[in-house]
């Protein structure tokens, strides 16, 4: 039957295979989501017809029983009553009927069997729309969450690359460092020894000394008892 074959892969829809696959599963679901609410539209519809076709297929084939008891009825009388040849006529009426119940039959017992597999799709939707509406707003928050998650993975490694920066700056600061108390070093090696006296001379140079202080100061000495 066609139709059972155009809705089947909705009894073997799988929700979380197709989140898996998907980029944004918030926009997954709510894409599925609107594909199962119309699929559960056609499916409804098409399921009430296959379920009308059981009853009207069921019904027949009661009423064909129900044919068959009659002129099965009917030849007993004809018996009964000394009716040999009618007798004859309703059992040949009852097998022709009994051959248009055969087919019946069959035709009852697919309609029942379409019936159930339907069903089946229609209850098997109901439910993963019932179990998706329940999760949505769950699923949808997960996703917002690993996006920024994904942002902060992202800025993690922005900041990493800086710290490793800092730290080639650090090493370069003291390699700089190092070469310039090294060139110190050699200019303080390189220049010439200090002469004491002449820096003693640099020190008195200019000073004039006084002959009348420096009698003074004999005097004053001598008078402090300090010679």
């Amino acid at each position: 039957m066609g139709i059972l074959s155009r809705f089947a892969d909705i009894v073997s829809a799988n929700i979380n295979a197709l989140l898996d696959k998907a980029e944004d599963p918030g926009k997954m679901v709510d894409q599925y989501m609107r594909k199962m609410t119309n699929d559960l539209a056609q499916v409804k519809k098409e399921t009430a017809g296959v379920m009308a076709e059981e009853s009207r297929t069921k019904r027949l084939v009661q009423e064909n029983e129900k044919e068959v008891a009659k002129f099965t009825e009917l030849a007993k009388r004809a018996l009964v009553s000394g009716s040999e040849d009618d007798a004859r006529v309703f059992l040949a009426k009852k097998h022709e009927l009994e051959d248009v119940g055969a087919g019946l039959q069959t035709a009852a017992a697919a309609a029942h069997e379409n019936a159930i597999k339907m069903r089946q799709m229609h209850d098997k939707l109901v439910k993963d729309i019932n179990t998706l509406n329940a999760r949505r707003q769950t699923i949808k928050a997960k996703a917002a969450v690993a996006r920024t998650q994904d942002k902060v993975n992202k800025l993690s490694g922005v900041a990493s690359g800086a710290e490793g920066a800092m730290s080639a700056f650090s090493r370069m600061e003291d390699k700089i460092n190092m070469k310039l108390d090294m060139a110190n070093a050699e200019a303080e090696l390189n220049s010439s020894p200090i002469d004491a006296a002449l820096a003693l001379e640099e020190k008195y140079k200019g000073v004039n000394v006084d002959s009348s202080v420096c009698d003074e100061l004999a005097a004053m000495k001598a008078q402090l008892g300090l010679n």
